[in-house]
Formats: C-alpha cells, structure tokens, sequence
C-alpha cells in the first residue's frame, strides 16, 4: 500500500483538515464523555500538527440514536488532553465555520460540528460521488491538506471518507499508518507461526476472515472459541443443545452453518474446535461437559478448563497471535476464564494483535494492554482489513496520493 504520510507534507503555518473518529460512548443524560479512549488515541497525530491551523472533523453516534449529540464536550476533552485550547464551532462549512477558520493562527485547534448532522455524511457514495458532495467541496475549500487518521471509520464510504482525498491533497495520519502497518504484517513478515482466534458473536465477520487467512496461508492454525464456535460445532454434527443453536438463528447465522462445514473440510487440520466447554446448569452454575454432552436445555456459555489448556498451549507456543472476539460471555465472572486466559497467553506472543472491539474493553481491564504489539482501534475496518479487503479510506488515500504525485511530475 503506498500512501501519503505527515511525513510527505510540510504543515508549517498551514491550513489542515484533520478527519479522526471521536464516536465515544456518552451519558444521554448528562452529555458527559464516559470514555476518552479514542481521544488518546488521535492525540500524537494532533500534536504532530502543532506548527498548522488545525481545523478537526469527526462525528458522534448517527441520526436518531440517543447519544447523537453535539460536539461541545468533545472539544472540551480534547483541550484537557492536549493542554491547549480547542475552540468548538456548532457549524460544518457554511460562513461561521469559514470565519472561523480564517481567524486563526499557527497552534490554533478548531473543532466543527458533528459531521453527521449533514445529511450526505450519512451515505453510501463512490469516490466521485462523494468528492462532488457540497459536504466534501465545502470542507475542501477551508483547508490546504487533509490528513485522514479515523481508522475506525476506514470501512465506511461517506464523503469525508472517500471524497475529500480525491478533492484535496490527502496523506494519513499517525493513527492510520500505524493500524495499517501493524495489521499488513500480519500478513507479511510476522514470527511464526501465526494462530488467529475468532470468536464473538460476528460469525459471518468471523468466517471471512478464517476462510482468507487460511486460502492466502497466512494462518498455521485458527482457534475458533464463543458463538463462532457453536457454528463450527454444529456444522461438525455436534448438539449444542436448544439456547445455542436459537441463539444462532436469532442473529441471523443459520445459513453460516454450511459455509463453516465448508470451511472445516478444506482445513480440517488447521482449525481447532473446543473439545470441552462450560454450560450454565439447570441451579444456574457453571458446569462443564465434552461437546458430545451438551445437555439440551443449558446454554453454552465459555470453554471448559481442558479446552483453555490446550488452546493456551498453542498460543504460547505461537511467534505470531491475532485475537478477535471473547470466548464466551466474559461479563460475568463465572464464564470469564476463557476470554481472560486466551488474553493472557495472546499477550506473551512476539508479535501480538487484538481486533478492537470489546476485546479491546477486556484486555485494558486486565491490565495487559502494554503487553500487546497492537491493539485496533477499529473493530469492523480491522475485520474488513483481516479479510483481505482493500478499505474504502485506504483506496482513497492511495488514489490523492498518485493524483498528487502525477501534478507534481
């Protein structure tokens, strides 16, 4: 992937359009930010832009949603976080959001409204479609670069997203060339050998990663855990008993059934099942059975302490772990051994990646953060990324970059 970095740019008394992803979970109530996680996250790439007028894009939830809100805390957070001030503006690219922009100075921070209250930001377009948007030109014409570092958003192909690069002068930020470098080596030249773990509750996310990873080799071994394992399960010709499998035609994943038999005949040895899991007995325990003995009426719920065994084992003896998805309902704590040994055993890998997500929530609980190589602050734009996929932001990003290179020349 070649694209445009802050390294490529002089931002120096510049005007620059920073797109992050500031989407946190908020308190309708109170409009109090619970968790400043992705701000942190964004901080070295807006400091990396000091020397510039800072003009900052993001959104906050979507239309109809309860904590789809303003900006004005999000502006307040950032200016705590970063020690200087961030002026907030409940205005996109109309005329108060121009004067603003031409009022400041060199240091000075500027946060827009909430891209979202503009009705082009809430869909689906081309490149070309989005470029030619009044949201994409309007912001355009503000600024002289625009440095795109909401991975989290990388999926998605809204105007601000896949339009503006092909508008302006585009390159990726700090946070944005770190994702991508750290989630390509998984796939380059990461220590071997590579085990993935998939589990959660996106199967159908679950098995297009699997399916890739294992067709391109990639993965030496996938350990599949959580609902996905229920599926694999039941395509092996396994009862899961009545909650599991209702559970799974519930979400919709019924048809993943045959798609996972599939996959487990093309692999069969590279694809490790539970052979023992933990069910909530009929008392309301936890109790733990082989698969084999899955009792009708009881859910399961998170591997059983042989099957945490064997899977640890395999993961410290990994050079290389990608970790997406919990193994079982880590909210209570009777079913949490899974997901937290997994983690723990995940983090002692050479190079070692968590899939964002509430993977992310469990492994800052735990305390294990700093032991990971990588943790993603994107869950939908790393799966896509894992499934071999070309990111929509990605593509954009590429394409100003030879746009850029091609006037130049």
């Amino acid at each position: 992937m070649r694209f445009g970095t802050l390294n490529d740019i002089e931002t120096n008394k510049k005007t620059v359009l920073l797109r992050v992803d500031f989407n946190s979970p908020i308190d309708p109530a109170s409009n109090i930010i619970l968790d400043d996680k992705r701000f942190r996250e964004h901080a070295p790439t807006v400091r990396n832009l000091s020397d510039s007028k800072l003009i900052i894009a993001t959104h906050q939830s979507r239309p109809l949603k309860k904590d789809f809100t303003t900006l004005k805390a999000h502006a307040e957070r950032l200016e705590r976080l970063i020690g200087r001030p961030v002026e907030y503006i409940d205005d996109i690219f109309g005329r108060c959001a121009r004067d603003a922009v031409k009022r400041m100075e060199c240091g000075d921070v500027l946060m827009l409204e909430n891209l979202r209250f503009n009705a082009e930001e809430n869909i689906k377009m081309s490149p070309e479609d989005g470029a030619s948007t009044h949201l994409a030109r309007g912001l355009s014409s503000m600024a002289d670069f625009y440095v795109n570092d909401a991975f989290g958003t990388a999926h998605r192909s809204q105007p601000t997203i896949v339009g503006i690069p092909l508008a302006m002068k585009s390159v990726a930020g700090t946070l944005m060339e770190k994702e991508v470098s750290c989630l390509s080596r998984v796939f380059s030249d990461s220590p071997k050998p590579v085990t993935f773990v998939l589990g959660g509750t996106k199967v159908d996310d679950s098995l297009s990663v699997a399916k890739n990873v294992l067709e391109c080799k990639t993965a030496d071994k996938i350990l599949i855990v959580g609902v996905v394992a229920n599926v694999f399960l039941t395509a092996k010709g396994i009862n899961i008993g009545d909650p599991s499998y209702d559970l799974i035609k519930k979400l919709g994943y019924s048809d993943e059934v045959s798609k996972a038999a599939e996959i487990l005949s093309k692999f069969k040895d590279r694809v490790v099942l539970p052979e023992y899991v933990a069910v909530r007995n009929s008392d309301g325990e936890r109790e733990e059975v082989s698969v084999d003995k899955i009792p009708k009426k009881s859910p399961v719920l998170d591997l059983g302490i042989d099957s945490v065994a064997s899977f640890c084992d395999i993961l410290q003896n990994s050079g290389t772990v990608v970790f997406n998805g919990p193994a079982g309902l880590f909210e209570e704590s009777m079913f949490s051994t899974g997901t937290f040994e997994l983690l723990k055993a995940s983090a002692e890998a050479d190079f070692s990646v968590v899939g964002g997500g509430h993977t992310a929530v469990v492994v800052e609980s735990l305390g294990i953060n700093e032991k990971f190589s990588h943790i993603s602050t994107g869950g939908g734009a790393c799966i896509e990324f894992l499934t071999g996929k070309m990111l929509p932001a990605i593509s954009a990003l590429e394409k100003s970059w030879e746009l850029y290179r091609e006037k130049c020349s």
